[in-house]
């Protein structure tokens, strides 16, 4: 018969290499902390560009606010929705959490091309600039990406590649609606194009590196 003095000594050793479990944030909270950083971004941008001439955009071409708007939807939508699928038990459904808001950024980008004339202070942007969209929403992607993936590590979401997908989705959305900060061109096929390729590359990107750097926590 073993000892039961020797089995409350094992159980004595293990229990003084156990560690205590930090819980969790709630996703909302998650989120606005990751949003603290992006508005903080914005900030710094308005403080170079001002936002005057943004709003002159704006109140001029409305379909242009609403793609800034709708871009900032799916940004706050996709985190949340990356955040949610790290908690145990939550239905793979929250993924279609950002789709409300990316339908509104798609389809107002889509309608500003049918304008018949162009938004003031702004020009038809052509291959050069379109580039330099390009790079400043891949550029401002990667460290909010980064940041997603770091906040969502602890969290060992059950499902890894989604939620890099919408990691990398929230990150470009957030980037694109960062852009409209200093965005001094006129929706055009070529803009929406180049702004479409931006945002995929970044899915993607996060997809295929996110979702092993997740797998992995």
């Amino acid at each position: 018969m073993s000892d039961p003095q020797s089995h409350e000594a094992l159980i004595d050793r293990l229990g003084t290499d156990l560690v205590p479990v930090r819980r969790l944030l709630p996703p909302w909270l998650r989120t606005a902390g990751w949003l603290l950083v992006v508005v903080a971004l914005a900030v710094g941008l308005l403080m170079h560009y001002g936002a005057d001439p943004m709003l002159r955009r704006w109140t001029a071409t409305p379909d242009l606010a609403w793609a800034g708007i709708g871009a900032a939807i799916t940004a706050i939508c996709a985190a949340w929705a990356a955040f949610a699928l790290g908690v145990p038990g939550r239905r793979a459904a929250w993924a279609w959490l950002p789709l409300p808001g990316a339908l509104l950024w798609i389809g107002a980008s889509g309608l500003g091309c049918l304008r018949e004339w162009i938004a003031p202070g702004t020009e038809i942007a052509g291959m050069h600039q379109s580039a330099d969209c390009l790079i400043f929403i891949i550029g401002f992607s990667v460290p909010l990406s980064a940041l997603l993936i770091v906040l969502l590590r602890r969290a060992c979401p059950l499902r890894p590649v989604l939620t890099a997908v919408l990691i990398g989705l929230a990150s470009a959305a957030a980037s694109a609606s960062l852009l409209e900060i200093c965005h001094a061109f006129d929706s055009a096929a070529t803009d929406l194009l180049t702004h479409a390729l931006a945002v995929i590359v970044v899915v993607a990107v996060n997809a295929a590196m996110g979702g092993r750097l997740l797998s992995r926590a």
